[in-house]
């Protein structure tokens, strides 16, 4: 087999072919998401902060990508794949090596009256274009992900998830560069080790670089089932029932937008890396250790999922909190929500990791629980 060569067989479109309608899909590219070509990373990251890259490719086709990455291994420099830069956090002295920064565009949409919609996804599309594109057709799933910054490829790696859904409920196949045999490698559902925040891709974060993502959806004009109670509150219903798709996607951008989680240039609760730590997976007794009024989730596996966000609020840590020993450091917690960490404008990333230690402290030793950072940091300890 020879490098660039697929590992897995695609399996190809639909078995009826004479039922499916094929498409090309082109998004508009919006103003505000040019990517930039500064070296200064800082200029890439949602949150403003990070130092020089000595390096910066802006990858706008597969085969760029491909040779970006393969060129920079082969004569032993440092790698940093950049998507979006959402759920990032880079240190002060930056990155002494190539950055690639995933810029391809392209979606190829198959469509079925029996199996629905299936949508291969470059990894350089905007998440929340892809998912307004979904509503906009009546492919159903992603609806309750609406305003998640970043791009398409990023979405696998952290499993992510909002209100109920996680974006593993409707991937079919994601396909890499691995970056150890020079191949391509297509990864199924089973085996990209999907589960809360956490997947393959993230438990090797230098291996695998991640091209494109299929997704599989139904079609119709209500959502799935509504399983965030918040959410199904403001829409008017029960929890496990269904809602137009447009007003799903209204309303999570809504509530979105008053905890300060989409994204604004003018408003600084937005210049943050969203959630900063995970909601805590918890053993039985470590759950029973909690105050009795700590939410309680339970999980599949017998563990209980708690809040981060309560665990913060309880321990101490108000919206708006400011570092203790430097009020006047230029970092803070959101004041719309205690679970995102935000640069309140010239801050650096020390700054950061301070208000984040001070938090965690804080939390571990209220009620004895370690949170955990979600965001990928690089050069960055916290």
């Amino acid at each position: 087999m020879q490098p660039g060569e697929d590992l897995v067989i695609d399996l190809g479109p639909f078995e009826d072919e004479s039922a499916c309608e094929v498409e090309r899909i082109d998004l508009p590219t919006r103003d505000h998401a040019a990517v930039p070509t500064s070296t200064r990373l800082a200029d890439h990251t949602t949150l403003r902060l990070g130092g020089p890259a000595r390096e910066l490719v802006v990858a706008t086709t597969e085969a760029e990508v491909v040779a970006a990455v393969t060129e920079a291994d082969a004569a032993g420099t440092p790698v940093l794949i950049l998507s979006g830069g959402s759920n990032l956090v880079i240190g002060d002295d930056g990155f002494d090596g190539r950055v690639v920064r995933i810029a391809t565009r392209g979606i190829d949409v198959e469509t079925s009256a029996c199996y629905g919609a299936q949508a291969k996804v470059a990894a350089g599309e905007n998440w929340d274009d892809f998912v307004a594109l979904c509503v906009e057709r009546e492919w159903i799933g992603v609806e309750t992900l609406s305003g998640i910054p970043g791009l398409v490829g990023s979405t696998p790696i952290q499993n992510v998830g909002a209100y109920g859904a996680e974006v593993s409920q409707v991937i079919s196949r994601v396909r890499t560069l691995d970056r150890r045999s020079g191949h391509f490698k297509t990864f199924f559902p089973g085996d990209c080790q999907f589960s809360y925040r956490n997947s393959l891709f993230k438990q090797h974060p230098d291996r695998y670089v991640i091209l494109e993502v299929t997704f599989q959806m139904l079609t119709g004009p209500l959502s799935a089932p509504i399983r965030y109670p918040e959410l199904a509150r403001t829409l008017g219903v029960e929890a496990g029932q269904r809602a137009p798709l447009g007003e799903v996607r209204d309303q999570v951008l809504a509530i979105r937008r008053s905890k300060g989680m989409v994204l604004d240039e003018s408003d600084h609760d937005t210049w943050s890396a969203g959630s900063f730590f995970t909601n805590p997976i918890l053993t039985p007794d470590e759950a029973a250790t909690l105050p009795a009024e700590a939410p309680r989730f339970e999980q599949p596996d017998g563990r209980v999922k708690s809040s981060a966000a309560w665990l913060i609020a309880h321990a101490g840590f108000e919206k708006g909190h400011r570092l203790t020993a430097r009020p006047d450091a230029p970092v803070s917690l959101s004041t719309k929500h205690t679970l995102a960490l935000t640069n309140r404008g010239g801050a650096t990333s020390a700054d950061l990791a301070e208000l984040a230690r001070e938090v965690r402290d804080g939390v571990e030793a209220k009620f004895g629980i370690p949170l955990v950072p979600e965001p990928v940091r690089v050069n960055c300890d916290i």
